[in-house]
Formats: structure tokens, C-alpha cells, sequence
């Protein structure tokens, strides 16, 4: 421990708005470059902002959600630099008086419960995007996400290693889903962290921090924190200094490269917006927001151990992600299954997805109580709770809904699938069984009680897939006595 690692995070999270921050253009992922644009976003002289009331809604549900102060009278500055995308050359930002303020968010660690401060909230509009020519000919701008709105969440440099920056990115994502104000997909860049690094001896003064840039991937962060801890580490041991710098992450070569010198708050000549007025948010507003505030993963685990009496690992799968909750909820409100439900989600349809590839915010259908596979889904388990069909017709039929949209009614009718409940026919196929493998009979008479699953296997195949393994058994068993 002769060195201690000191890291601060800033997080961007792009808002799911229909509409950008300043003006009308759609905030539509994937479009033509340069299609979402106008003179507002595109910083074309004389065009005047106007700010979009869902940014701070969705401002204030979050920093409701980190326990921050919400600041009465905030109001916008501008952020002066010049950059390629940045069409007017400066950034509509909050520095003086951010919408959130003082809050903190707590992790769970090795060592126990961390609160993580977080210093401030502040609302601001996105930059384009400059796509360099693969070749080193130059650079195309696409200013599609120019005015994307954007919240910047400011913590304390309250983490030591990568797994509480990992740990508080993803109870952080968590909170920004269930509070259904970001989409929190990292591929896209709708969620990305800068990275302040420094390292110390324990006890002394903070050490001179660098800034690595846009980091959209929790393998990536990892990798990245302790490249540039064994770095710093490194250049102070060889009696060398650390420059306070922005930095880029390489993934493929696993390390990082300098950038520019690190701009201080007086290098961007901050000042407040002249075309916004300042924000006022009264008690009505600030009450409603707090009555309507989504409930949050954490609670929705509570409720569903508490009133559903499922598992604590179940729950955990289950509020993975907003679209996954949604699933369950509305198959077990229609089944009245809860505990049936839990298990064919963090079962069968979580191994669909995987062998799909299909990720959890990805996934469109069962969002609403009339999507036709949330009553298929229901149906299927009515018909295994009640006995109609065995297990293994059950799995086969849930991928025949996920892949291939079957109505479970007609599948099961028309491949004759519906569990064999006929003692008659039970004994019959257990009679030629035993009839057929006279020496599996005696061995399992002679005490090898392993060969009494080949025999069960046996009769289940005589049986098809209709065959009661319940029943089976039981049969088997007497019979073999």
C-alpha cells in the first residue's frame, strides 16, 4: 500500500427526450449526418434558444434520486472553446449555479456500505461528432448530437479502485433507467465517464490528476483506471512528474495517450447566457416532481422479496433492467404467478436472450399489459401449474413463443403435447419397460440404484413428450418393488 489511488467521476448522460435542449430537432438515434439540425443547434448567428421544461423534469427526478439539494434560482453559462464540433464555439453548461447540488450515492464494497458524494448536478447541451477518415485524409462533422441535452453528474473523489467506480456506474445506470430519463446505451454513447486519476502516498495531499476522456464501457474503465494508476506510479518512481492532462483511451492496445494540457474553469471564460433567463423552480413544481418519481430498482427488489415472496438472486436478474421488470410484472399480474413467472424469466427466457444476443435494453416486446406474448407467456404457465403439460413441453414451447410468435393452445394441440395422465397407459409403457430391460431390472434389484434413471428414461420415451414424469416415477417405483 505504498501508493493510494484517488479517482473523481463525471458522468454524461444523454436524456431519452423527444426533442433536443434548446430547440425542436428530434433526439433520434442512427439518422443521416446532418439531417437533425437547425439554426438553433447549428449555432447559425441571431437564433435563440428556448429550453425544453421534460431537461429539467428529468434533472430534478434525478437529483431527487441522489438525495441533492435543488437550486431555486439556477441558470445556464457558457462554456467558450473552440473545437471543430462546436458550431458556435462555445457550450451551453451550468457552472455558477447548477440545478443539483450536494448529493450522494451509496455503493456496496468489499468492505461494506460507501457513500459517494456527489458535488453537483448541472444540465448542458451535447457537441457533434467529428468522424476521422480511417486513411489520415482528414475529418467529416456531423452535428446530429449538437443539443442533445445532456446532465453531468460531478462526484467527489471519494473512490480508490476500479471496482467502486464500477460499482457506482452501475448503480448509477440503474437509477437513470427506472427513472426512465436515459436509455444508458454505452454502445451508443448515451452514457460515458471521464476518468480524474491521481495517486498519493496515504495521508499526504491529492496528487496531480488526469482526465481520460469518454469512456462508454465498464471493461473498458477498468482496464483504463489501472493502466493509469501503474503509469503515474511508475513516472514518480522514476523521479519524473505528472502533467495535468485529458487523455484518450486506446482499448485495442490497451493504453492511453495525452491528448492537450488540461484546461482550467478560467481557460473557458465562463459567463452567464445572455439569451436565458435564469431558471425559477417553485415548491408546486418541485412537490410534483418528488409525487410522481418512478419507483426505483432498489425498491422494486424490496417489494417483489416482500410481496411476491421471490428470491433475493431472482429479484436481482429481474431488475437488471427496466424492460426486464416490466416483463415480469406483467406476465405475473395476468398468470397471478408471480414465483412461477421469476423462474421462467431468470430461466428460460434470460437463456433465449443470451443465445440471441439480445440485450435487455433491446428488448421490445412484453412492455405493455396487452402484448400478445405477455397472455402467451401467462397461458403457458396456467398450463404447467395446473398440470396439463411436463416441464420439458413447457421449455420447448416458451422458445416456440420467444423465436417464432406460436399460440401455445394450437402448438400443444396440434403435436398432441398435453401431459398423459392415464394410469392404464402409464403402466402399459412401464409393464414393456421392465419386460425389455431384464437386466437393467436385475441390476437395479442388486442395489445399482443409478440404473433406475435410465429406466425412467425409458418409460418417458414410450410415454412422448405427453408422459407425467410424476406419475412415471411413482409407477416405475411400485413396480420395481
Amino acid at each position: 500500500m505504498k501508493w493510494e489511488t484517488v479517482i473523481g467521476l463525471e458522468v454524461h448522460a444523454e436524456l431519452s427526450t423527444k426533442s433536443k435542449i434548446f430547440c425542436g430537432c428530434s433526439t433520434s438515434f442512427s439518422n443521416e449526418p446532418n439531417t437533425k439540425v437547425c439554426p438553433v443547434c447549428c449555432g447559425m448567428p441571431g437564433a435563440l434558444p428556448v429550453l425544453n421544461r421534460a431537461v429539467v423534469e428529468y434533472a430534478m427526478r434525478l437529483g431527487i434520486a441522489l438525495n441533492c439539494e435543488i437550486t431555486r434560482l439556477s441558470r445556464f453559462d457558457r462554456k467558450n472553446y473552440f473545437y471543430p464540433d462546436i458550431p458556435n464555439a462555445y457550450q451551453i453548461s451550468q457552472l455558477y449555479a447548477p440545478i443539483c447540488r450536494y448529493g450522494y450515492l451509496e455503493i456496496e464494497t468489499e468492505e461494506g456500505v460507501k457513500k459517494i458524494n456527489i458535488h453537483q448536478i448541472h444540465m448542458e447541451e451535447d457537441a457533434g461528432k467529428l468522424i476521422h477518415d480511417t486513411h489520415g485524409k482528414g475529418a467529416l462533422m456531423d452535428f446530429n448530437r449538437c443539443g442533445i441535452p445532456l446532465l453531468e453528474i460531478v462526484s467527489k473523489p471519494d473512490f480508490r479502485n476500479s471496482a467502486e467506480v464500477i460499482a457506482y456506474l452501475e448503480k448509477l445506470r440503474e437509477t437513470l433507467l427506472f427513472l426512465d430519463i436515459c436509455d444508458c446505451k454505452m454502445q451508443e454513447g448515451s452514457i460515458r465517464a471521464d476518468i480524474n486519476l491521481s495517486i498519493r502516498k496515504p495521508g499526504e495531499e491529492l496528487g496531480v490528476r488526469t482526465e481520460t476522456k469518454n469512456m462508454n464501457s465498464f471493461k473498458a474503465i477498468t482496464r483504463a483506471i489501472e493502466y493509469e494508476r501503474e503509469r503515474q506510479i511508475e513516472v514518480l518512481e522514476d523521479g519524473g512528474l505528472i502533467f495535468q492532462e485529458t487523455r484518450r483511451w486506446d482499448d485495442d492496445k490497451g493504453t492511453s495517450y495525452g491528448m492537450r494540457t488540461k484546461e482550467n474553469i478560467q481557460d473557458y471564460r465562463y459567463f452567464p447566457d445572455p439569451d436565458l433567463p435564469p431558471l425559477q423552480i417553485d415548491d408546486n413544481w418541485l412537490e410534483s416532481i418528488k409525487a410522481n418519481l418512478p419507483e426505483l430498482a432498489y425498491q422494486k427488489r424490496q417489494r417483489y422479496i416482500r410481496d411476491f415472496k421471490i428470491t433475493e438472486y431472482a429479484a436481482g436478474i429481474i431488475t437488471v433492467h427496466k424492460n426486464i421488470s416490466n416483463l415480469f410484472e406483467n406476465v405475473s399480474q395476468i398468470s397471478n404467478q408471480p414465483v412461477e413467472t421469476a423462474n421462467l424469466i431468470t430461466g428460460e427466457i434470460m437463456r433465449l436472450m443470451n443465445n440471441s444476443n439480445l440485450l435487455p435494453e433491446d428488448l421490445t416486446w412484453g412492455q405493455t399489459a396487452d402484448c400478445p406474448y405477455i397472455k402467451k407467456l401467462s397461458v403457458l404457465i396456467g398450463f404447467v401449474t395446473s398440470g396439463k403439460i411436463n416441464r420439458s413441453v413447457y421449455k420447448e414451447i416458451v422458445e416456440a413463443v420467444f423465436t417464432s410468435n406460436v399460440d401455445p393452445e394450437n402448438y400443444i394441440t396440434q403435436k398432441g403435447l398435453l401431459m398423459v395422465n392415464d394410469d392404464n397407459a402409464i403402466i402399459e409403457a412401464v409393464k414393456a419397460v421392465l419386460s425389455e430391460n431384464q437386466d437393467s431390472v436385475t441390476d437395479y434389484r442388486g442395489g445399482k440404484e443409478k440404473v433406475f434413471g435410465f429406466l425412467m428414461g425409458q418409460v418417458m420415451k414410450k410415454l412422448g413428450k405427453g408422459g407425467n414424469p410424476e406419475l412415471a416415477k411413482k409407477v416405475l417405483e411400485e413396480a420395481l418393488a
